[in-house]
Order: structure tokens, then sequence, then C-alpha cells
């Protein structure tokens, strides 16, 4: 359900509707978690089953909602895929929630 935010005007505002659909995206731990480990430079599918310790599939279908986002992108290499961010800004997002939750 996307639910358009208005102004008192009644007119839609777009970067608020953007911010909402970025940070709904990154509503899971397990994407959290993929989004902190790509932080570091890019992976591939096994590295973040084994650091994340959840399967496969389930890592796999985080991906597909962070990859549908625009959050990360996936590049073919030899016979595997390996995913980064799309943007390095992202990583800031979920390192500085992270590091807030923590103090």
């Amino acid at each position: 359900m996307h639910v358009t935010t208005t102004s008192p005007r009644d007119e839609p505002i777009p970067d608020l509707d953007a911010a909402s659909d970025l940070l709904r995206a990154l509503a899971s731990p397990v994407r959290v978690g993929i989004v902190r480990e790509l932080a570091g430079g890019s992976k591939r599918v096994h590295e973040l089953v084994t650091a994340l310790g959840v399967s496969q599939p389930l890592v796999s279908q985080h991906l597909r909602v962070l990859r549908s986002s625009r959050i990360v992108s996936a590049h073919r290499q030899a016979r595997e895929v390996e995913y980064s961010l799309t943007d390095e800004h992202v990583a800031h997002i979920v390192l500085d929630a992270i590091r807030h939750t923590q103090e």
C-alpha cells in the first residue's frame, strides 16, 4: 500500500514519499544486515549468508527487495553474482542507525 504524503494544500510531497519508500525497503533486520555488509565492499551471496548466519534463500529474497528498490545492484562475475550498494549514502543511514541504537 502506497500512501501519498500531502502538504496543507493537498499537494503530493515527492521527497517525503521517496524517503518513506527508502526506509520501508530497509525495514528488515536482514536487509539492514545486508547493507551493513555491503558497506565494506561488494559481496557474493554465499559471503552474505556466512556473515549474516541466515539461509541462502532468505538472503536472495531480501536482495530482490533491495534490488527492486535500487539500493543494491548485481554484477555477474563468472558463475557468481556479486552485489554492491548503488549509493553509499544508504550505507551511512544504516550505519548511523546501528550506532545510534548502541548508544
